[in-house]
């Protein structure tokens, strides 16, 4: 449509041809890792079925003939989703889903969708940071936590305000360990009360 409406003006045939490419290009997403694939990139395999699979590199391809699971590979979008370490719940995913129905053009739907997009990924991105924090500071957590008990087991070796701090924290993972177990009791109460419920019903 660009091609022919400015066929009579002074643009140069290989701006529009170029620009009308950008305009229609799509970025499609790789079946096993889930990366972008670029127009003119990637593997597209048609099974007999008619559904096609694309990939982005001979290595996705390879292992999806081998029939491995994504899901076990570490190196894959599916993985590190099971694993809890990317975002999945999130309302901004539901932007990239296909909507194949048609729509009549209009300049200022085109506008305000174009603005929503940008506005959506960097939105994404404030919130895959976010993320990316809570998990890391889960992790820090867990090593602070190795590290007091390795220096409560040997807080006799200890001399001077080291000692003190250690004996300090022996009382807080004390504390701690008891408000587990008073947790764990009740859950076991409330599991055999359910039980004995259960049971006098039959």
């Amino acid at each position: 449509l660009l091609l022919f409406a400015f066929a009579g003006s002074g643009f140069p045939r290989k701006l529009l041809a170029r620009r009308s490419f950008l305009a229609a290009m799509r970025i499609e997403k790789c079946w096993f890792c889930s990366s972008n694939i670029y127009p003119g990139h990637g593997i597209m395999f048609v099974r007999n079925d008619c559904k096609t699979f694309r990939f982005c590199r001979s290595k996705c391809h390879k292992h999806f003939k081998m029939k491995h699971n994504p899901r076990r590979m570490k190196w894959t979008k599916a993985y590190r989703r099971a694993h809890g370490k990317e975002m999945i719940m999130d309302s901004t995913f539901n932007f990239e889903k296909k909507r194949l129905t048609p729509t009549r053009y209009n300049r200022n739907l085109m506008v305000k969708t174009v603005q929503a997009m940008q506005r959506v990924n960097q939105l994404r991105e404030v919130r895959k940071e976010r993320f990316a924090k809570q998990r890391l500071a889960a992790q820090v957590k867990k090593r602070q936590t190795s590290a007091q008990k390795e220096i409560v087991k040997g807080a006799h070796l200890l001399e001077g305000p080291s000692k003190v701090k250690a004996l300090a924290m022996e009382k807080d993972l004390l504390s701690k360990s008891k408000t587990k177990a008073k947790k764990k009791v009740k859950v076991d109460r409330a599991a055999s009360s359910s039980g004995a419920a259960m049971e006098t019903e039959e």
